[in-house]
């Protein structure tokens, strides 16, 4: 068995696999232990497979997964992960943004006594400003309302004990959010900080609407907060209807006064009522339709061809 197992989704990084293949080699050699490199293709449509079917044939430790189609990303990493068989596993991008080298510092950290080291970003080149404004706010939204303590500035660049690995298989949820997995089933964990690189080449596969799905995923498998919004929500727009009701009445019968007959006061009353409405109707919606998933207990992911036996 291999000491170190490490996991790369692949989605139109045709660009950067040699590189990368390359690099994650020379730390390899440095570290002198035994690896295997697992490659999980996620419907790429450039010849990413076909490259590193090359590889594969060149070096033994290369091990690849070519998916039936374009799962998304932790769908691709829970692929490897389920077939990786290292004491130790890795998962790290191929966009060559989380620097390969820094895995001798993860693992010299797990030797302290921890089952993980995830990498800490301490700053982030070549990222939008929109990009980094919206990530920040999602992490430190998140770690305010989710019960568990899921680290700030961080992706899915980490290194784990294989047991953690094993508690992830038993966790077969359609919309994964694997960082919070992670931090969910425990075990001593710790990080080490670096400064991200620019994508080496390449454009990135993680559109805004793939954030947000991502950012949704994460919040509606880790908080209940969204609920307890919308039942805040509705006692607070029944305690304002009760005082205008309260009102209504007192002018009616205890003032001289006459209650305007205007529409205005229907249409906003009706608008601002109607989308509560809606906005607690989705925020219900998200958790059933996740429930609906499940439930159905579909596999994950299909294999098109691999040479992992």
């Amino acid at each position: 068995m291999p000491e170190i197992s490490i996991v790369i989704p692949i989605y139109n990084e045709s660009l950067n696999i040699s590189a990368l293949h390359s690099r994650l080699d020379s730390v390899m050699q440095k570290m002198e232990v035994s690896y295997e490199m697992i490659f999980v293709n996620d419907g790429s449509k450039d010849d990413s497979i076909e490259l590193i079917k090359k590889l594969s044939v060149q070096y033994s430790a290369i091990k690849y997964i070519d998916l039936s189609r374009n799962f998304g990303h932790q769908i691709a990493v829970s692929a490897g992960l389920d077939r990786a068989e290292g004491e130790k596993i890795v998962i790290i991008d191929a966009d060559l943004q989380d620097p390969p080298e820094l895995i001798m510092d993860l693992y010299a950290k797990m030797k302290e006594g921890y089952e993980v080291v995830y990498a800490k970003r301490k700053r982030r080149k070549g990222e939008s400003f929109l990009k980094l404004l919206t990530a920040k706010a999602f992490y430190r939204i998140l770690a305010n309302i989710t019960t568990i303590d899921i680290p700030v500035d961080t992706g899915d660049f980490r290194l784990m004990d294989k047991k953690v690995v094993q508690a992830l298989r038993q966790m077969p949820e359609t919309h994964k959010f694997l960082r919070g997995q992670i931090s969910w089933v425990g075990y001593r964990q710790t990080f080490v900080e670096y400064e991200r690189n620019e994508r080496n080449a390449g454009k990135t596969g993680y559109t805004y609407r793939k954030m947000l799905k991502f950012a949704l995923d994460g919040i509606t498998a880790f908080s209940n907060f969204p609920i307890k919004l919308v039942t805040v929500m509705g006692f607070v727009v029944s305690f304002f209807a009760f005082l205008m009701i309260v009102y209504t009445v007192y002018v009616k019968y205890f003032t001289n006064q006459e209650i305007e007959k205007g529409w205005t006061s229907i249409i906003v009353g009706i608008l601002f009522l109607g989308g509560v409405q809606l906005i607690s109707i989705g925020i219900l919606g998200e958790y059933i339709s996740r429930i609906n998933t499940d439930v159905r207990k579909r596999p994950l992911y299909f294999i098109k061809e691999t040479n992992i036996s």
